[in-house]
C-alpha cells in the first residue's frame, strides 16, 4: 500500500447510535398531508413523504435496522483514506484476483454514496463467469459526503473533484482506467473523460449532459418526450437542488439536527426517483435506504453534501466534448434523459447506447442485477473500442 493512503475503518460509537434512537422516539412530526387521492400511486406522495409512511420507516430504524452490518460490508470490500490538495478522502478499494481485470472507478451522486455500490463490487471484482471482464473496483466518497473529509473553503467543484480522482487512482497504480458514474458521479465521469483522455480508457454513464441550447426541432416523438420530462423536472420538480444550490447552509441546520428531517430529505428523492408505483420500497430494501440515510446521519453531512450544487450546478464546461469512447445507459424512470442525438454533440464516440425496460435513478440498488451486466457490457464495448 502506498505510504500515502491508509487502511480505514468505520465505526459509531454506542453513543452515536443510542443517540440516534432517543432522537427518533422524541421525534416531532407534522399531521397529515392533505392529498385527495390516498390510495396506493403517485398521488399519495404529492405533497411529499406521506406521514404514515415515514412513521413505519422511523420505527423499523430505531427498533431492528442493523448499522453494524453495513459497517462490516464496508469492511469485507476494505476502506482507506488519502490527502489530496489538502483533504482526507475516503474510498472503498477491491482488488480482482484476475490478472487481465482493469482498474475501474465508481463515482455516486447525491443523495447517494457509496452504499449505492456495496452490494455490487464483488461481482465486479470477481465475476463467477470466466468470460465476464473484471475490474479494480475503487468507488471513493465525494468530498463532504460520508467519510471523507468536509470542504472548508470553497473550490471543491466537478472539475477538481475529477482532478482529485485521476490523483487518487494514480496513487493506487492505475494510470489508465475506465470511469462510470450517474446523477453527480455521471457529471464528474463527464469532465474526466472530457479533460483527461490520458488517463480515461473510457466511461459508462447513466446521465449524458448534452451542450445547452439545442433546439426540439427534428427530435422524434420519444426523444421529444424525453427533453420535455427533463425540462419539466428541472422548472417544476427540482426544489431541493435550488435549495441546496442557494441556500445549503440553512437546509443543513435541519438536516444535521434531525434524523426524521434528513430521512425524509432522502426518502422523497427514492420515491419519486425510482421505478415504482408508489414506495420506494418496491424495488429497494428498507435497510439499503438506511445504510444510506444512517451514513448522512451519522457523519453530519447533510450541510456539506449539499454544497456540491452551490459549487457545481451550472459548473459543467458547455464546450466541454468527450473523446474517449462512451457507453450511456437512460433508464426509464430516471429524472434526466438525454435523447442521443443531443447527447452525441458531446459524447463524440457513443459505443453503446442502451434504453433498459425497467430501472430508475438508483440502477444499482433497484435492478442490480441488469445494472451489472449492463455495466460489463457497456465497459466491454468501451475497452474493445479503445483497443
Amino acid at each position: 500500500m502506498p505510504s500515502d493512503v491508509q487502511a480505514f475503518e468505520a465505526r459509531a460509537t454506542d453513543a452515536e447510535l443510542e443517540d440516534l434512537r432517543a432522537r427518533l422516539a422524541a421525534a416531532r412530526l407534522p399531521e397529515a398531508e392533505t392529498v385527495h387521492r390516498a390510495a396506493p400511486g403517485p398521488g399519495r406522495w404529492a405533497q411529499g413523504v406521506p406521514l404514515a409512511d415515514l412513521i413505519d420507516v422511523v420505527h423499523y430504524w430505531r427498533t431492528s435496522y442493523d448499522w453494524r452490518s453495513f459497517e462490516a460490508r464496508l469492511d469485507r470490500i476494505g476502506q482507506f483514506r488519502t490527502t489530496i490538495d489538502g483533504l482526507g478522502i475516503h474510498f472503498l478499494h477491491r482488488r480482482s484476483a484476475r490478472a487481465d481485470a482493469t482498474p475501474l472507478l465508481l463515482t455516486h451522486g447525491w443523495p447517494g454514496s457509496v452504499a449505492e455500490f456495496v452490494d455490487i463490487v464483488d461481482e465486479l471484482a470477481d465475476p463467477d463467469d470466466a468470460n465476464a471482464p473484471a475490474f479494480h473496483v475503487v468507488v471513493p466518497s465525494l468530498p463532504g459526503f460520508g467519510y471523507s473529509d468536509k470542504p472548508d473553503a470553497p473550490g471543491w467543484d466537478i472539475e477538481k473533484i475529477a482532478a482529485a480522482w485521476v490523483e487518487l487512482m494514480g496513487r493506487l497504480d492505475y494510470d489508465r482506467f475506465l470511469a462510470h458514474g450517474g446523477d453527480w458521479g455521471g457529471v464528474i465521469t463527464t469532465v474526466l473523460g472530457g479533460r483527461f483522455p490520458q488517463h480515461v480508457v473510457g466511461i459508462h454513464s447513466t446521465l449524458a449532459e448534452a451542450p445547452p441550447g439545442l433546439p426540439l426541432d427534428g427530435l422524434s416523438a420519444t426523444d421529444r418526450q424525453w427533453a420535455e420530462g427533463t425540462r419539466d423536472f428541472w422548472r417544476n420538480r427540482a426544489a431541493y437542488a435550488k435549495q441546496q444550490a442557494t441556500r445549503p447552509q440553512t437546509i443543513g441546520y435541519a438536516l444535521v439536527d434531525s434524523p426524521v428531517g434528513q430521512l425524509a430529505w432522502i426518502l422523497d428523492k427514492f420515491a419519486e426517483w425510482t421505478d415504482t408505483e408508489d414506495s420506494p420500497f418496491e424495488t429497494v430494501s428498507l435497510d439499503r435506504v438506511l445504510d444510506d440515510v444512517t451514513l448522512y446521519w451519522l457523519t453530519r453531512t447533510g450541510a456539506s453534501s449539499a454544497r456540491i450544487y452551490y459549487e457545481s450546478h451550472r459548473a459543467l464546461d458547455p464546450a466541454l466534448r468527450v473523446d474517449v469512447p462512451a457507453a450511456i445507459t437512460m433508464y426509464p424512470r430516471d429524472i434526466e434523459k438525454c435523447p442521443r442525438v443531443w447527447a452525441q454533440e458531446r459524447y463524440r464516440r457513443i459505443v453503446r447506447w442502451r434504453s433498459p425496460e425497467a430501472g430508475g435513478h438508483f440502477p444499482s440498488l433497484e435492478v442490480p442485477g441488469f445494472f451489472v451486466r449492463d455495466l460489463r457490457e457497456g465497459l466491454a464495448a468501451v475497452l474493445s473500442a479503445g483497443e
